[in-house]
């Protein structure tokens, strides 16, 4: 399961960042997890509520925006957005098309209290 391995590098940024700020708490995440991210937001969720118990993210609530794949197609030219993994376009059926947004997982914002 690697999404164990994801939440220790976003608990380790935000450590970082929270040292960065002279902050010693840190009371919320939010991240936002693209449908193609390859990460399952439920196992994610699990992973963090484990990993967070033995530092400074103890008390953090971890909100996730699901982002949906954004595709735009090369044979009609028009946007599909897609709640599921597809990259057929909705407009002509094609499946020439290029993801624009939808395949990451990025920490978008924290919520810190410096004492």
């Amino acid at each position: 399961m690697h999404e164990y391995s994801i939440v220790t590098a976003l608990i380790e940024q935000c450590e970082k960042l929270a040292e960065q700020n002279s902050a010693n708490k840190i009371t919320r995440v939010d991240i936002k997890l693209g449908i193609l991210s390859g990460v399952e937001p439920a196992l994610l969720e699990t992973a963090f509520e484990a990993f967070k118990l033995e530092g400074i993210c103890h008390n953090a609530q971890l909100n996730m925006l699901i982002q949906p794949l954004i595709l735009q197609c090369h044979c009609c030219n028009e946007q599909t957005i897609h709640q599921q993994r597809s990259i057929v376009c909705d407009h002509c059926q094609s499946t020439n098309t290029t993801v624009l947004d939808g395949e990451e997982m990025l920490l978008m914002q924290l919520e810190l209290e410096q004492s």
